[in-house]
């Protein structure tokens, strides 16, 4: 196991330990700390076995690049990337790692309930016509480190960034690509293709903390992107993270014949639903999807999927569809941070690379982005910062 911070390796471990004690073995002279940690825990395995990427997307490039090198298979969580360099750097990483052989699980576990398969088996068949509207919500009040408060004096600027990456878009994408990657990504596949280009606004209301603190992260508090696909068909995506306001987490779609019910609640909530209107009225119900007991969590799916692919050795490689994914994802976001209209080459063609030479981090490397005077860290302008979002 390895990790930049000691406690947390450590509250890992405990609780890795205390649900699959007599499957975990991870002593101490196995356990790392640093920025190099991860090339040490990589060099404790053999090639073929499983190494999982669970830090902030940030240093996905950086960690997948060193499992392919030791041939290693990988199960990476998303997003995999956030801006346009680091896209076109994994596109080529997964490539390489299929000439490799080896098998690559991205953790957009959508692709692996069986209740959406089924569902995208039957819109993708026809059985709600053309597809004429998207719409996915996800709005709730603050979770993760969607906002922070100014860095304590005793923590260095580069762990205290690491530490709250949700506030930081070079660690993260900040809240918007990690939060709503989820439904963005299933309703592409929804539509079996990629939006080509979006339009978006957003905005930060309330950067005060209940002791009267400003907020210093990054992030806007709502976001309402418009994605386009290439045959003019709409995807509208509202997202937020207030208080008091009403909460919202589901996906739809709107069909020539009808209507489903993607994700009724959450990023992947079942049942899914096929109606022949468009409201989803219980009388106008044609279909629901049944899942198998063993088969509920997509989570385990996504597992049972990947581990499947490495002992029978069959191809599997989430990497192109997860760039994608998040690609698209950033797309939305810079559409709002920017207040222009960015297509799909736009997001990959950025030229801002937000955290460069992360392979070369150190504990005192300055961190990629600095605080002003007052402790505040620049924040994204629409129609003022037009060709980077910050």
């Amino acid at each position: 196991m390895a990790d930049v911070f000691e406690n947390r390796l450590q509250k890992s471990f405990g609780e890795l330990k205390g649900k699959f004690a007599s499957q975990v073995e991870v002593p101490q002279d196995r356990q790392f700390v640093g920025f190099d940690g991860y090339k040490k825990a990589m060099d404790c395995l053999k090639p073929g076995d499983v190494v999982i990427m669970a830090t902030p997307p940030a240093f996905r490039w950086v960690h997948f690049t060193y499992a392919i090198a030791k041939g290693l298979n990988v199960f990476m969580e998303k997003p995999v990337t956030v801006d346009g360099p680091t896209s076109k750097r994994m596109f080529k990483l997964g490539e390489a790692a299929t000439a490799k052989n080896l098998k690559v699980g991205v953790g957009l576990m959508s692709r692996h309930s069986r209740a959406l398969q089924e569902l995208a088996k039957r819109v993708h068949d026809g059985e709600i016509g053309n597809i004429i509207l998207e719409r996915g919500y996800r709005m709730h009040g603050p979770v993760g480190f969607f906002s922070s408060l100014p860095k304590p004096a005793d923590v260095k600027e580069l762990f205290y960034q690491i530490q709250r990456f949700h506030s930081f878009i070079w660690a993260s994408g900040g809240n918007y690509s990690d939060f709503y990657i989820h439904i963005i990504d299933q309703l592409g596949w929804m539509k079996n293709e990629w939006p080509v280009k979006a339009q978006a606004l957003g905005g930060r209301h309330y950067r005060q903390s209940p002791e009267g603190i400003t907020y210093v992260d990054q992030n806007l508090d709502t976001y309402a992107v418009e994605y386009t696909y290439a045959d003019g068909t709409k995807f509208f995506f509202d997202g937020r993270c207030m208080t008091g306001c009403k909460d919202i987490y589901s996906s739809t779609i709107h069909g020539s014949k009808g209507m489903a019910s993607v994700s009724k609640s959450g990023d992947c909530g079942g049942p899914s639903s096929i109606y022949k209107g468009q409201s989803p009225k219980s009388a106008d119900r044609i279909w629901e999807s049944k899942v198998a007991p063993d088969e509920l969590d997509p989570y385990q799916n996504e597992w049972n999927d990947l581990v499947y692919a490495i002992r029978n050795d069959k191809p599997y490689n989430e990497v192109k569809r997860g760039v994608e994914a998040s690609l698209v994802t950033s797309m939305g976001r810079m559409a709002a941070h920017t207040g222009q209209e960015i297509t799909f080459e736009d997001m990959l063609d950025c030229e801002h690379e937000m955290a460069p030479d992360l392979d070369k981090l150190t504990a005192d490397s300055p961190a990629p982005l600095q605080a002003d005077a007052k402790g505040k860290y620049p924040v994204p302008q629409p129609g003022i910062t037009t060709k980077r979002e910050y």
